[in-house]
Formats: structure tokens, C-alpha cells, sequence
């Protein structure tokens, strides 16, 4: 079957340049999203009434929500929280900054945002509000639901991730027979930031109840409101054990990227949505004397290799639309940016380039991914209604973007992966890029008197990446058969992998060390990515044939995932399966230059 892209025309913009994708009409996304943004949540009810498991039930008319809401706060469960580090502090700011945040017109009930609680939403009411959503949604006749484990913490904490769909079943398959586009949202990765969180509880009960549920007629959607249960509950950003997960996706060395790896396998989402917080005032502060301004950051995928059409799907089908949803809500927005902790480093990262995050992963398994940021770190339950009001606009400008899209995302999907796969063997692909260095004037506040600020600031611009390293793209990678960690992880992610069936050989090219040295991985912060030592080589090719034992792996390039592939394999780079130490050995990968004539087999 021939594979067919949406046409496309050229327009301009100011930089970086992209071409306008041809649209479809309107299903009146922000109308939706007005009606969403001002329905009340029904009352909570305790974790302990609800059922412990859910059940298909007959279908049934919805009562209309209430018009006022009581409800009583619930005790935590679980692992304990911390109250005092999530309560409403004062603010760290002057009243004139806090006065440029009103809170929204409309009230939002999750457990962890009624009035008078101290912390917010634990992991077992989270539990409970996904199966009390999935019963819900099931009483509406063709809709189906379920509420799938997909991990555990690494305390022990269960990861779980809400399906709804109109396909056949929760199931993968089924869903994929349906043939409509998959969108994943994964909230709180940093358990520090919780906007991300409990406005997926509210997206998760208008889609199961309300008014989102008629996007379900052209789009499967999977919710992950929480990734990091051990952070969240002691108000930490990174996994009990001390690692960013968020700089896990490409390694999978955390339960918790592991079970976001596996659900992403199964599932294949077409967009992945992050919903994350970022600090307000601390660094920033300290070196420009100002205060963060913006409602919302935003990115998509930023990193080498991505296919063209990805990007300019999803600057013109999802980012314009959504900048216009906030607008609409009096919402401020910008691109997502970060810097250093170091206060002498006054340069500003327009997001990482690295293959590491889950924005950045999710691109190279040619998902549209995306990435919003609300504006919260730092300040506890301050302006926590208009935080989650942010993060509900921007992530219902995505689900209608997608209803909307939904044919052309159809074709968009196996069109990438098609051409992706098409380039095994073939010209030059990028090893390691960078941001090029720019000049830009980023607007904050006056930390007094609340004005607008601007900041002129050199700026690292992750929509134009510099290449520091190409090579010849191969036909695939040899792994040697004690290379069984890596063959897991890889398949974690979806690659497939051969196994050598007899032995041969194979023309490839070997990796030489020239020099190394051992350091640590870091973030576009600057900030260690986790505590492990990587080994930082230098490599020169030796083209040879190579005999291949039987038993050892073949992971070929004419396959979807052929650009994650080589982000994890090529071993002179800080984000590799080398570098961390997930492949022991120089001499256990080999670049193979030629299909292979060795019998091979599936795993």
C-alpha cells in the first residue's frame, strides 16, 4: 500500500522559518475548550468507597453536575507527604508581581485542590479518581475503558494509566484496528510539580463525563497523571533513588521510564503530551533580578535526526493553536527555556538537545511530542488554580488539534515511518548536534513593581541545531550476544532485534578507542543527570569484515525506530548505551555497512 503525506505549502515566519501544513476544518476547538474550563468537578468521594475494581455496567443518563460542590478533605495514604513544603507559603514576590496572576473565573475540584488542604493529591486518590472515571465513562453506550498497571515506583508505589477509547477495547490491538491517533499525557515526571498532575485528573473526568468526551469519537486517549508517585509525595523533583527520570527515556534505568516505555511500546501514542512545572523565581532572581513572567512554556521535540514533517506538524498543527487557546484565556506564553545554577553563567537554553528526555524520545519514535510548562517550582499552592487552568487550556488545545487532525495524522504517522526506515544505508546521519548561539529579549517582571522587564540574554536556539559529529548511516548494528541488557532495553522501547541464527560474518565498521576519560552526565541545566559515572571516548572506524557468533544480535536500520537506534548506539556521546555503561565494551558493537547475509531470527 502506497503511503501518502498530507500536501503541504510554503509559507514564512520569523525564525525559524517552516511551511504551513494544509488545514482541515475546524470542529470549534475553542468553544470547547471555553465549555470544559467552566464545569465544575462532581463531589470527591474517599478512596475507601470506591470499588476496588472496575466493571463493565449498563450504560445510563449522566445527571448533570452540581451546581455547588462540598467536599471533604481526604486523609493521605500511602507513602506520606509533605504538608508544610506544599502549602500555600507566602508569596516570594511583592503583591504588584502577585496581582499579574489573578486566579481563573472557574474552580477546579480534584482532591488535592479544595480549599483549606495542606497537600495535594496523594497516589491513592489519584487511584481511586481513575477507576471512579473509568466506571463513569463506561455507562456511556460504544465508549470503553480501563485503568492498566503499568509499573511500580521504586518504593513500591503502582504507576497506573487510564485508557479511554470508542475502538472495540482498551487493548492495544483493537485500538490500533480502529484507526484513529493515540495521544498519551503524562503528568508530574518532577514530583515537584504538580499543575501537571491534578489538571490531568481533570482532563481524565471531561473526557470520561464531560465535555471533552465527544473528542472520543475520533481519538484514543491514555492518561498518566502522575509519573513520579516517591518524588511527588515528599516534594522532591527527582525518583526516590536520586535519578531525574526525565533524563531517563533513552537509558530506561528507572521502574518509572520503564513503565512509560512499555505503555508507549504498546500503545504507539501518535502525540505525547508532558505536562511539567518550572521554577519561578531562585536563579533567576539571583542573576537578572527579575521574576519568571510567562502562564506557560512550550516545546516540541528538539533533537538530531528528527524527520522534517514531525517539526512542522507540530509547530503549525499544535503549537499556533495552542498559543491562541491561551491567548484566549488571558494566558501568557513563550517558548520553554532554562539556565544554569551557576549565577556567573548568564546564557538562557531554549531546551535540551540531548536524546534523553521523554520530549526528545518520544520525537525519535516519530510521535509528535510536546512539551508544556507552567509556571511553579518554588512556590508551593501559590496561584495553583490558574497553574492548572493553564495546563487544562493548553492540553485541550491538543486533544481538539488532534480530533481535528485526525485523518492527516493518520497518514502523517506511517509516512515517518516509512521514510525513516527508507534511510537505512544511505548519505550522512548526525551523531551529536548542539544549539546555535543567539541573541534574544526574553520579557520578565520587575520583581517590585510587577512591570514588564525585558532581559537581553544570549540564547542557545534549540530549533537550529548545529551538527558536531555525522557519519555514514548503516544498515544496522551488531551487538555481541552478551549484550543482553541492551537487546532488553532496546526492545523496550519497540526496536526489533535479530538474533544470529549461524554463524558468518558481516561487513562493517569497528569502533577504535583514541582516548577516554570518565565523567558525568549532564542536563541543559548543567545539573548531573544522574549519579553514575560515563565514560567519554573518542572513536576512530575500521571498515573489515566481521565474524559474527552464533546467538550474538542484528538491530537493523530499515525499521521506525532506526533514529533511536543510533542515539543509543553510537558510543561517543554522553546520552549511549556505552557511555552509561548498558554495552560493556567498545568491541560489542559493530556498524554494519552492508545487509547482512547471515541467517537471522526473531527474538
Amino acid at each position: 500500500m502506497t503511503t501518502t503525506m498530507p500536501r503541504i505549502q510554503t509559507t514564512q515566519r520569523p525564525a525559524p522559518s517552516v511551511h504551513r501544513l494544509r488545514p482541515l476544518a475546524l470542529l470549534a476547538p475553542l468553544a470547547l475548550l471555553a465549555a470544559c474550563t467552566s464545569v465544575p468537578l462532581p463531589p470527591w468521594t474517599p478512596p475507601s468507597a470506591q470499588p476496588a475494581a472496575v466493571a463493565p455496567v449498563p450504560a445510563a443518563p449522566r445527571p448533570a453536575p452540581p451546581a455547588a460542590v462540598q467536599v471533604t478533605p481526604v486523609a493521605s495514604a500511602a507513602l506520606p507527604s509533605s504538608p508544610a513544603a506544599q502549602a500555600e507559603a507566602p508569596a516570594p514576590y511583592s503583591a504588584a508581581v502577585a496581582a499579574r496572576f489573578p486566579a481563573p473565573s472557574v474552580t477546579y475540584n480534584t482532591p488535592g485542590l479544595q480549599a483549606g488542604r495542606s497537600s495535594f493529591t496523594t497516589q491513592a486518590e489519584i487511584q481511586a479518581w481513575l477507576r471512579e472515571q473509568a466506571a463513569a465513562a463506561t455507562r456511556t453506550p460504544g465508549i470503553r475503558a480501563s485503568v492498566l498497571p503499568i509499573g511500580r515506583s521504586q518504593r513500591g508505589e503502582p504507576l497506573e494509566a487510564l485508557v479511554l477509547t470508542r475502538a472495540g477495547g482498551t487493548d492495544p490491538a483493537l485500538m490500533q484496528a480502529a484507526g484513529k491517533p493515540t495521544v498519551l499525557l503524562v503528568g508530574q515526571q518532577h514530583g515537584d510539580e504538580p499543575a501537571g498532575s491534578e489538571a490531568l485528573l481533570v482532563i481524565a473526568r471531561e473526557l470520561a463525563q464531560g465535555l471533552l468526551q465527544p473528542a472520543l469519537e475520533r481519538i484514543n486517549v491514555v492518561i498518566v497523571p502522575r509519573g513520579n508517585p516517591d518524588g511527588a509525595a515528599i516534594d522532591q523533583r527527582a525518583t526516590s533513588g536520586g535519578l531525574d527520570m526525565n533524563r531517563d527515556h533513552l537509558l530506561l534505568n528507572t521502574p518509572e521510564a520503564q513503565a512509560l516505555a512499555r505503555l508507549a511500546r504498546d500503545y504507539n501514542p501518535t502525540v505525547v503530551v508532558d505536562a511539567h512545572e518550572y521554577t519561578v523565581v531562585g536563579r533567576y532572581l539571583q542573576k537578572f533580578g527579575t521574576v519568571q513572567k510567562f502562564d506557560a512554556l512550550f516545546q516540541y521535540a528538539t533533537t538530531a535526526n528528527l524527520p522534517e514533517f514531525l517539526t512542522k506538524a507540530a509547530e503549525e498543527w499544535y503549537r499556533r493553536p495552542m498559543l491562541a487557546a491561551l491567548k484566549s484565556q488571558n494566558l501568557s506564553s513563550e517558548w520553554y527555556y532554562t539556565t544554569s545554577s551557576d549565577l556567573a553563567d548568564k546564557k538562557i537554553s531554549m531546551g535540551g538537545t540531548q536524546p534523553d528526555t521523554g520530549r526528545n524520545v518520544s520525537g525519535l519514535k516519530n510521535a509528535i511530542s510536546l512539551l508544556i510548562e507552567t509556571r511553579g517550582v518554588g512556590i508551593g499552592r501559590l496561584h495553583i488554580q490558574r497553574r492548572v487552568h493553564t495546563q487544562v487550556t493548553a492540553i485541550t488545545s491538543v486533544l481538539a488539534s488532534t480530533a481535528q487532525r485526525a485523518g492527516e495524522l493518520q497518514q502523517l504517522r506511517p509516512y515517518l515511518d516509512k521514510e525513516v526506515s527508507a534511510q537505512a544505508c544511505k548519505e550522512q546521519a548526525i551523531v551529536e548536534a548542539a544549539p546555535t548561539a543567539a541573541q534574544y529579549e526574553l520579557l520578565m517582571l520587575d520583581p517590585v513593581t510587577g512591570a514588564d522587564k525585558a532581559v537581553s540574554v544570549d540564547w542557545d536556539s534549540a530549533l537550529a541545531l548545529r551538527t558536531l559529529k555525522a557519519r555514514a548511516r548503516p544498515c544496522g548494528y551488531w551487538l555481541s550476544a552478551a549484550s543482553t541488557v541492551a537487546v532488553d532495553r532496546l526492545r523496550l522501547h519497540g526496536v526489533q532485534v535479530m538474533r544470529v541464527a549461524e554463524q558468518g560474518s558481516m561487513l562493517g565498521d569497528s569502533y577504535r578507542e583514541i582516548a577516554s576519560t570518565s565523567g558525568e552526565r549532564q542536563d541543559v541545566r548543567g545539573a548531573i543527570a544522574d549519579g553514575n559515572a560515563i565514560i567519554k571516548v573518542q572513536v576512530s572506524l575500521a571498515r573489515g569484515v566481521v565474524d559474527v557468533a552464533r546467538g550474538s544480535y542484528y538491530v537493523p536500520l530499515n525499521q521506525p525506530m532506526a533514529n533511536l537506534v543510533m542515539a543509543a548506539l553510537e558510543p561517543d556521546t554522553q546520552s549511549s548505551f556505552f557511555a552509561n555503561q548498558i554495552v560493556q565494551g567498545l568491541q560489542s558493537t559493530v556498524r554494519v555497512m552492508a545487509e547482512p547475509s547471515v541467517k537471522l531470527e526473531d527474538l
